[in-house]
């Protein structure tokens, strides 16, 4: 896989892209990741890559040809030609579709992907229009240019990789990981929730020393039961799920068992418990 990174700041990526998994992935030849600096692409002696909106307003805008000429010395193909289950060509933006882990594993399937990051007010809308299939957001905020959310858009593609984590099941049995029909049948005694959260998120996790400033490690976990570990997990992954981001149940993979816990969940909450 190959990802190609549009940017004003190349060198913000040395860091986050010469750090563990991500810099692991790289030297196995997982993947291929390029940084490409958009003034190597301008034409006059200022390097100029922004210019003012038209009709007015604050701040400026990245002018299209920059990013035009960028795209053509990578050979990439054209959009109206693209296959985007090969290729894919993302804006990053505050306006885009919100990024998720869903989105992560459809991009992990590609074999190339390019991301342009944002800058000042944006990126003139013919960028999008005419190169891009894809315009993505990680979040509902606004940060000062589109680098940050590529850094964590390639790590959370790379981990999703094969053969990148030490096991490859990691990126299953997590929050926001596939649910049961997407996970591998195996019966091999570790005692997870599920095989794969199913839209929930992770239960909660402990390890040595059992006690720690006089708050111990759940008894359930160190008993050796793995029906009643599997039984606490998928229960403090609900409660979790059900504090933290209520939003996640409706498009989890729940059971009836499951239902039943959020009503005794809820009732809990609403009787003070």
């Amino acid at each position: 896989m190959r990802i190609d990174i549009l940017t004003i700041f190349p060198g913000f990526f040395t860091g986050p892209l010469e750090s563990g998994i991500v810099r692991r992935a790289q030297s196995t030849g997982a993947i291929e990741i390029h940084t490409h600096d958009l003034r190597d692409f301008t034409h006059d002696r200022h390097r100029t890559v922004d210019d003012r909106p038209f009709g007015g307003g604050e701040g400026m805008l990245l002018k299209p040809q920059p990013i035009f000429d960028c795209i053509a010395s990578l050979g990439i193909t054209p959009r109206a030609e693209r296959d985007t289950t090969r290729e894919s060509v993302i804006l990053l933006s505050p306006q885009g579709r919100v990024f998720t882990q869903s989105v992560a594993h459809t991009l992990a399937a590609t074999e190339r992907i390019v991301l342009i990051c944002g800058r000042y007010e944006g990126v003139d809308e013919r960028v999008n229009t005419l190169l891009c299939d894809r315009e993505l957001s990680i979040g509902d905020y606004v940060l000062t240019g589109g680098e940050l959310a590529a850094a964590v858009i390639a790590d959370t593609i790379v981990r999703l990789l094969p053969g990148v984590l030490g096991n490859p099941d990691s990126s299953l049995h997590e929050s926001f990981g596939a649910d049961d029909s997407q996970a591998p049948a195996q019966d091999d005694g570790v005692p997870r929730a599920t095989h794969g959260a199913g839209g929930l998120l992770d239960y909660p996790q402990y390890t040595r020393p059992a006690d720690f400033h006089g708050t111990l490690v759940p008894p359930v976990l160190t008993d050796g039961n793995h029906d009643l570990i599997r039984q606490w997990r998928r229960r403090t992954a609900l409660e979790k799920t059900l504090r933290n981001r209520p939003d996640l149940l409706a498009k989890a993979t729940l059971t009836r068992a499951d239902h039943k816990i959020l009503d005794e969940l809820r009732s809990a909450t609403e009787d003070g418990g």
